[in-house]
């Protein structure tokens, strides 16, 4: 297992508890939680793999909703927060580029800026190994932020290398349209066969 990357530590640090502790606050103030959750339904999956999972927020509502689900972290402290909260789902630790589950999904979701976290250089290699677990006709699913870490052409280009073509693009996870200029994107690629 690779070391932790710097990138990582710096953006989402802290431990497991503290990354649910800004969550709980966020939800407290009343502002919906579930837009990934909403999104990913779209798509009606039997089988969802979220990879970067952190603390479980998006697993554990897919679960919630009767999605069977994988959830899957390089950080045990995020994994052990996850676990306490939901047994009943399976959390791996495990480095998103050298992922081997031995299994393909409906959906492969990263959903939390997870691609601008990963070790550089890494990435290409990330998005090939999520691309593995993807279904025929399956999607993979990513969101983060456009912030000059990753772009949307070499994501793209990723992508397609791993045998996914681009199906659909958004600014947001409840669907607002993309255009050039936005400083998030949720990008939608899919396994023809």
């Amino acid at each position: 297992m690779a070391d932790k990357p710097s990138r990582w530590s710096a953006q989402r640090g802290g431990s497991g508890a503290d990354y649910d502790a800004r969550f709980a606050a966020i939800a407290a103030s009343g502002k919906e939680m579930h837009g990934e959750v909403e999104f990913i339904q779209r798509y009606t999956p039997a089988t969802v793999l979220d990879a970067g999972c952190g603390t479980g927020r998006v697993a554990i509502e897919l679960h919630n909703r009767g999605i069977e689900v994988v959830g899957t972290d390089l950080d045990a402290s995020m994994l052990a927060q996850a676990n306490q909260k939901a047994p009943d789902i399976e959390w791996v630790e495990a480095d998103l580029a050298n992922l081997e589950l031995d299994r393909e999904f409906d959906v492969v979701a990263m959903a939390g800026n997870v691609m601008i976290y990963l070790a550089p250089g890494t990435e290409p290699q990330t998005v090939a190994a999520t691309a593995r677990h993807v279904a025929p006709q399956g999607r993979l699913i990513a969101g983060f932020q456009l912030n000059g870490i990753v772009s949307l052409d070499d994501y793209d280009d990723w992508a397609a290398a791993a045998g996914l073509g681009l199906v659909e693009r958004y600014a947001t996870w409840d669907l607002k349209g993309f255009v050039d200029g936005n400083r998030y994107a949720v990008s939608v690629h899919q396994r023809d066969h």
